[in-house]
C-alpha cells in the first residue's frame, strides 16, 4: 500500500512548521489532480513524474546475497506539490519537493544503516522527471537506463550502486491500477509494481565494498486523497516467490486495531493476476521488537494470508527502524522478511507504520 497519505499530511504539517507553505488545511484544499477508476496506465509514461499529483513515490526493496552473508536495501523517493508556492515569481518558490530514503540491513552489523534526504526542485539539482523514471537529490539517484533502473546512493556509513533488470511485466495493482485505501472510492492511487527485477552491482559499509546480486520490488504509486480520518497506520507486503510468483498485500488499522481496509494482488508466473477484497486479507502479528531507541513496539513476524494461502514472515534481523523524522516526518519499520507457506517461500520487504500512536494526517 505504501505510505502516500500519511506522508502527505506530515510533510505537509513540517514544512508549515518551517514556513515553506502555509498550513496543512491549506495544502489538504488544493486543486490536486485526481485519481479516477478506469484510467488505463501507460508504459513508459508513467514510470515517470505525474506532477500534478499530490504525492509520488519510486520505491526499490531487495534482498542480495554477498561474499559476507545476505542483505536487505531499500531505496525511496518521494515527490510532493506544493500549491502554496506555485506561481510565485522566484526560481526559488518551493513548488515540488523531493525527499529520499535509503537503509542497509546487514544481519552481523545488527542494526539498520539509512540515511535520507531533501531538496526542492529545481536548477538540475533535484527533480523528478516525467516520461520514464528519472528522479534525483544531487548525487542520490534512481534512472531508468539501457533497459534497467540504476539506484546511486553514497549514503552516510554505506552506499549503494545497483543496477535492477526487469524480468517480468509491470504489475498494475488493484483495478488495473486503481487502488482503493479505504472504503470510499475517493481513496485511492494509482499503483503498480515491478516484482523480480534481476539486481547486480555493489554494496560499500564498514569499510568494505561486496559485490552483489539478488532480486528486488519496485512500487511506484501516486494520489491526491488523504487516508479516512480513524485510520492509525497500515502493514504491507511485497515478496518474490522462488517459482516467479509475485505477492503484494496490505491491511489499513484503524484507532482501535481493526482492520480499515485491504487488498491484495498474487500474480503466478507467466498468468494474469488476480486481485483480493478486504474480507480476503488477513494480518496477523506473531512474534514483536521494541526499539530501544523510539520505544514503539512493531509486529516484525506476521502471518498473511490471501484468499486460501497463508505464509509466516521472519524478520532478517529485528532491528530495521528507519527513522525518518528529519525529512518526512515520519517512523516506521521497513524491512527484509523471508515468506514461507502451502504456495511455496519467497523473500520481500515488510513495512509497518502507526505503532507509535497515530499517523499524522
Amino acid at each position: 500500500m505504501r505510505r502516500i497519505a500519511a506522508l502527505a499530511a506530515g510533510i505537509a504539517g513540517g514544512l508549515a512548521a518551517a514556513g515553506v507553505i502555509a498550513t496543512p488545511a491549506a495544502f489538504a484544499a488544493a486543486p490536486f489532480d485526481p485519481v479516477v477508476a478506469g484510467r488505463a496506465l501507460q508504459f513508459p509514461a508513467d514510470t515517470g513524474a505525474h506532477p500534478g499529483h499530490r504525492i509520488e513515490w519510486w520505491y526499490v526493496t531487495g534482498q542480495l546475497d554477498s561474499a559476507s552473508g545476505p542483505l536487505g536495501f531499500q531505496v525511496t523517493f518521494f515527490r510532493v506539490r506544493n500549491p502554496d508556492a506555485e506561481g510565485r515569481p522566484s526560481r526559488f518558490a518551493p513548488a515540488q519537493l523531493l525527499f529520499a530514503h535509503a537503509a542497509l540491513a546487514e544481519p552481523g552489523h545488527g542494526k539498520l544503516r539509512h540515511d535520507q534526504r531533501s531538496a526542492r526542485s529545481g536548477f538540475a539539482l533535484a527533480e523528478a522527471r516525467r516520461g520514464a523514471t528519472d528522479v534525483f537529490i544531487d548525487d542520490w539517484s534512481l534512472r531508468s537506463e539501457d533497459g534497467a533502473y540504476r539506484a546511486r546512493i553514497p549514503g552516510e556509513g554505506f552506499a549503494l550502486d545497483l543496477a535492477m533488470r526487469p524480468t517480468q511485466a509491470p504489475l498494475p495493482q488493484g483495478d488495473r491500477g486503481f487502488s482503493r485505501k479505504g472504503p470510499a472510492q475517493a481513496h485511492a492511487s494509482y499503483y503498480y509494481s515491478e516484482p523480480h527485477l534481476e539486481v547486480s552491482g555493489t554494496v560499500t559499509a564498514g569499510g568494505h565494498t561486496l559485490a552483489v546480486k539478488g532480486t528486488a520490488w519496485l512500487d511506484d504509486e501516486w494520489s491526491s486523497e488523504l487516508l479516512a480520518t480513524d485510520a492509525a497506520g497500515w502493514d504491507w507486503v511485497g515478496a518474490n516467490l522462488e517459482d516467479g510468483s509475485a505477492l503484494m498485500a496490505f491491511r489499513i488499522r484503524a484507532l482501535d486495531g481493526r482492520t480499515l481496509w485491504a487488498g491484495a494482488t498474487l500474480r503466478a508466473k507467466g498468468a494474469a493476476p488476480v486481485t483480493f477484497g478486504a474480507q480476503q486479507v488477513r494480518f496477523e502479528p506473531k512474534r514483536t521488537w521494541r526499539s530501544p531507541r523510539t520505544g514503539a513496539t512493531y509486529p516484525v513476524a506476521m502471518e498473511v494470508s490471501v484468499g486460501d494461502a497463508t505464509w509466516s514472515l521472519e524478520p532478517l534481523m529485528d532491528d530495521q527502524e528507519l527513522d525518518a523524522r528529519a525529512s518526512t516526518g515520519t517512523l516506521y519499520w521497513e524491512g527484509a522478511v523471508s515468506l514461507a507457506g502451502a504456495r511455496g517461500r519467497g523473500r520481500g520487504y515488510l513495512e509497518l507504520t502507526g505503532y507509535q500512536g497515530k499517523v499524522p494526517f
